[in-house]
This record gives structure tokens, sequence and C-alpha cells, in this order.
């Protein structure tokens, strides 16, 4: 047992670093960049990983549809000498959010699925959800009936009142471990729709579109997803997102070939380094996770929240089709208009229930106008992001025509060195037009 303490975080010496050129992809390098700022971005990860707070990171930054940056530092397996490579495969943990949000919304697209429809026309046992409230004499919880349904787009943006066990909210936590249900990052007997059943048969911690509550929402659409077009989640995803992307290494499920290139997973032990997660599962408070999930060829949970791995490579191409508006390569994944009502904040006068993301409105995690003027975030204006419980983050800023991804496989991740790399990019922006 890990101590619990180290989930209230802030989000083994190595023989060499291995800090790769940036490459190209067989792309022209965009002009708009210093390279002398860029260049301080390997030298970030490098101290990071010489500090043990990482084993490895990889960064990639586009602009106008071409990689200006991309560097690999470290290894994807500190024990086994394997250096990160451009092939490295992460696990992308909640990066696996928008993906998911995606595949809901080609069905919508599709004329098969309305974000106003309720979730109970498609799993028929969130019919009658109640809701976990403090009783009159606040001391104690009493269940009421729910206001109203929980429809498509409380899902998508996660206000339907489901939450995570690995949030520690009082009673709910002890409730979903206790009816065994999954968090998505770990083995798991049975199918996506057993765990989505047993959620059904737990309480909302708050009324359906009252508050912003982080959870369960992309596995329940998981299921709503193989529901409506009656293929598993990865069939589906495979079908009409990765083979028409060009995502050759997105998965669910890792094929065997694939397993060297898959990174070593690690944790902040004790002594605040790293430390590498063995075969067995790690408990951090409620949270539990494996480094060898995606491994279970003989699975059927596709965890639609968590339960996907992919390069950056890969990520970058999926970021690049939501930039342009739906498009990439002249294959058309969504309607343009699609992704505008995606990524435009969606929760009203909601507000994120993370620190430092409060000022921020929520459609893929925008940027809104009044958030901006007092935020510290270097993001521009209607700029879209999210991040992974492994140390994976991505971030597509339209109006600077810019995307960004940093991988490594450390929980929990460091945020704080996230936002470095976000500095430097956009300061090696603003260098190149003086």
């Amino acid at each position: 047992m890990v101590p619990r303490e180290l989930l209230r975080a802030s989000l083994l010496a190595l023989l060499f670093l291995s800090v790769s050129a940036p490459s190209l992809l067989g792309q022209e390098k965009p002009q708009g960049f210093s390279q002398e700022k860029l260049a301080q971005i390997p030298e970030l990860i490098k101290k990071s990983v010489e500090r043990k707070q990482i084993a490895g990171g990889s960064t990639l930054i586009a602009r106008h549809g071409k990689i200006a940056h991309r560097a690999t530092v470290g290894h994807q397996d500190v024990e086994g000498k394997a250096p990160l490579t451009e092939s490295t495969i992460f696990r992308l943990a909640s990066m696996s959010k928008p993906v998911t949000s995606v595949a809901v919304m080609i069905l919508v697209d599709d004329g098969k699925l309305s974000v106003t429809d309720p979730l109970s026309k498609f799993v028929p046992e969130f019919k009658d959800v109640q809701v976990l409230v403090p009783a009159d004499d606040g001391q104690s919880h009493e269940l009421v009936k729910a206001k109203r349904a929980i429809t498509i787009h409380d899902l998508l943006t996660h206000t339907s009142g489901i939450t995570y066990g690995l949030l520690n909210k009082p009673i709910v936590s002890k409730m979903y471990a206790e009816a065994g249900v999954s968090d998505g990052v770990v083995e798991t007997p049975g199918t996506l729709g057993d765990n989505v059943r047993k959620l059904a048969k737990l309480p909302l911690c708050c009324q359906p579109g009252a508050a912003w509550e982080y959870g369960l929402n992309m596995d329940v659409l998981g299921y709503v997803v193989e529901v409506v077009s009656g293929k598993s989640l990865e069939q589906f995803c495979r079908e009409r997102l990765f083979q028409p992307l060009q995502m050759k290494d997105t998965c669910f499920v890792l094929p065997k070939e694939k397993w060297p290139r898959l990174s070593a997973l690690y944790w902040m032990g004790p002594d605040k380094t790293i430390q590498r997660v063995g075969d067995k599962p790690v408990t951090l408070g409620t949270f539990v996770f494996s480094a060898t999930f995606p491994m279970r060829e003989d699975r059927g949970f596709y965890s639609g929240g968590g339960g996907m791995v992919s390069t950056i490579g890969d990520y970058f191409r999926f970021c690049q089709m939501m930039l342009n508006k739906g498009e990439l390569d002249g294959v058309r994944v969504l309607k343009q208009e699609t992704v505008e009502r995606m990524t435009q904040n969606q929760i009203g006068e909601l507000r994120i229930g993370f620190p430092g993301f409060d000022l921020m409105g929520y459609g893929v995690g925008v940027l809104s106008e009044k958030g901006k003027e007092t935020s510290k975030e270097v993001l521009g204006v209607g700029s879209y992001s999210w991040a992974g419980g492994f140390g994976t983050f991505f971030w597509v800023d339209p109006r600077s025509d810019l995307i960004g991804i940093f991988m490594t496989q450390t929980s929990p991740p460091d945020f704080a060195m996230v936002g470095e790399f976000k500095r430097l990019t956009y300061e090696a922006l603003a260098e190149a037009k003086k």
C-alpha cells in the first residue's frame, strides 16, 4: 500500500540521457518560433529527469499544420536502459476522454444520437437515479430523487453527478469501492457495460446539471457508443477514428509485437523520486492503477475515460484534426460546426473544480474570455486542453494555429513542468515576432 498522502501531491540513477533532434516527419519547419528558445525545452525535461522526477519526456509543438519542434529526453524504461523514442507508446489515462467525446459526436453527426437524449434511453438502469445529499441535521446524508434525467450533454460536460471513486468524495467513494466500480486504469473483469451497470445502482453526488464533477462520464458514454453502434468501443474507435486518421499505434489493447515500445510506468515514491510500477496494481489513496492493463489481450473492458494508449505522433494527428475543424488529409471525421460546438464553453457559469482551472469554461477544456482576464494561463482565449493522470498533456490554440503535446509516464503528474513547457513555447513565439 502506497501512503495516502501521495494522492494529494501536485498532480534509480540513469546511465545516460538521450535527446533527439527535432523530427519534421517529412514536413518543412514553419517560421514563427525562436529556435534558441525552443532549444530550452529539452533542457527543461532533462533537468526533471536528472532529479528523478520523471524517467523521460517527449514534447511536440506544431504550427500551421507543420511540426516546429519535437524532442525526446531520457528513458522509456530506466531499469532496462531503453531510451525514450518518437515511437514510444504511452498510456493516455484521461487524455482518452477527448477521443471518446469525438466518438460520441460522430454518432451525433450520424443522426443516431442527440446530446439532449436521456441516458436512460440507452442504459435503462439509469432511469430512476437518486442523489446523495446532506440531511437536515447536518451530520448525516440521505437519498433524494434526481430532479431530472441525466442527458448525454451532462455526461459530455461532467455535469451528470457521476464522480470518480479516486476523488475521495465522502461516502460515495466508499460506495464505489464496495460495489467494485473500476476507474478504468487497472485490470477489470467483465465488460464496460458490466461496470456501467454497477455504477447505475449508486447515487449521484449532486443533481444533474448542478455542478461540474469530474467522473466516470466518459466510461458511461463509451458504453452508449457500444449500445448505439452495436460495436465495442474499441472497434468503433478503430474504424471511425484511428484508421481514418492513420493513428496506427492508438488502441485499447496493445498487440504483443508492440509491447517493447510501451513505456514503463512510474509513481512518485516517499523519497519524492520515481519508483517503477511492477506487475501488481498500485494504490494511491482511493486510486488503483496498474502498468499492465493495456497488455491484457483477453479483456473486454474498454475504458473511454482512461483506457487508451498512443504515441505523441498519433495524438498530434488527432489534435490537428480538431484544429482543422474535423478534417485531416482529406478525411472528414466530424462536421465543422460540431467541432466548433465542442470547443466552446458548454457549462455556463459553472466552474471546473480543479485548482487553477476554476476560471476556465468546459467544452474540451476551453479557456473563457472572462477567465483569461484574470488567469495566469498563457494559452490564448479559445484554446482547449486536457491532461492524463500518468503525465500526458495537450493543448490546441486556434488563434495561434498551434498545438502542443507533452508525454511522460509518472503518477502523479508534474503540472508545474507542463506549465514551463507552455511558457517556453509562447516565449519562443513572441521572440520570433520581435
